[in-house]
């Protein structure tokens, strides 16, 4: 089945607990996969920023809420325990819990009305929404950045063959390769050897070389003919690593091409060139910061 959603997971957590032990949350997130039959691929689904499992991030947040409305406590850090409200609600001939429900404790409009008042928004939309906060923080990050990827690569197919010699350049040693700006100057563009446009040290040591190709194209497809003649230089110069950049894209002949060769060689498509660009803060700038925070229980440790 499906991930539940983090209301539709309420009723199943408080019941969990109405045996009045004390739970941890790791304990609680496997007996609710078990409960909702979770396959092995849906318990390991990631968040989009892939930094916790999209299940375990809506138990927590479904029993942040039990919580913002007295249902459950929290005697220590990582466990959690029913209280008498909450075996009260657990009582009653309830099919689910969701944030309309819990609107009834004091507690959880307390909880609500901190907010100040231009976050009506915000609480109307926890009302009907299916997704957590971090969720939707997350997806609308990740909606950000594809929209900037987009505005970054027609960008970049825009510029003269001599700003993107410049921008792989930048790019490359913010990514750690190259040695000094000097030194990758001098590297990219003078090689002018059949299929090869550059060689760039691959540590600042210089214990090893890249041979780079880079195509500034709008439209074309980049097929096996041109990797192919690109490996061919490879192996006249007795080369072990290359890359070849483009901002265009990679047919699948020309990526299947590569599987067969002992030379290791690295196709970066304009996708994939502008997803680096972002990464490396190479031709972008920051607008805005948000920091998620949550509670440092240590601090609260009394010793």
């Amino acid at each position: 089945m499906a991930i539940p959603n983090y209301q539709n997971i309420m009723l199943p957590l408080l019941k969990y607990a109405v045996d009045g032990r004390e739970h941890s949350m790791r304990e609680a997130i496997g007996a609710l996969a078990d409960q909702f039959n979770l396959s092995e691929d849906e318990r390991k689904e990631l968040l989009p920023s892939g930094q916790q499992p999209l299940f375990d991030n809506r138990v927590g947040w479904a029993r942040t809420y039990l919580k913002k409305a007295g249902l459950l406590a929290a005697p220590k850090r990582g466990y959690f325990e029913i209280t008498e409200q909450g075996i009260n609600v657990t009582r009653q001939p309830l099919r689910e819990i969701d944030v309309r429900f819990l609107n009834q404790f004091p507690d959880f409009i307390n909880f609500k009305s901190s907010k100040k008042p231009d976050d009506n928004v915000i609480t109307e939309f926890d009302e009907i929404s299916e997704k957590t906060p971090q969720e939707s923080i997350e997806l609308g990050y990740q909606k950000i950045r594809q929209e900037l990827e987009i505005d970054l690569i027609n960008r970049v197919k825009n510029i003269s063959p001599e700003f993107f010699e410049r921008l792989v350049i930048d790019l490359l040693i913010k990514m750690g390769y190259g040695g000094s700006r000097r030194d990758a100057g001098k590297a990219i563009g003078k090689s002018g050897d059949g299929g090869i446009d550059g060689i760039i040290k691959e540590d600042k040591l210089g214990l090893d070389v890249v041979y780079i190709q880079a195509k500034r194209w709008n439209t074309n497809v980049i097929g096996r003919p041109e990797i192919q003649k690109f490996v061919g230089a490879l192996y006249g110069q007795r080369a072990k690593k290359g890359v070849f950049i483009t901002t265009s894209s990679f047919s699948q002949e020309a990526k299947n091409y590569l599987s067969d060769i002992d030379i290791k060689v690295v196709l970066i498509d304009g996708q994939e060139l502008a997803q680096l660009m972002i990464d490396n803060n190479v031709g972008i700038s920051t607008v805005s910061i948000y920091e998620i925070k949550n509670i440092d229980s240590d601090y609260f440790i009394d010793s």
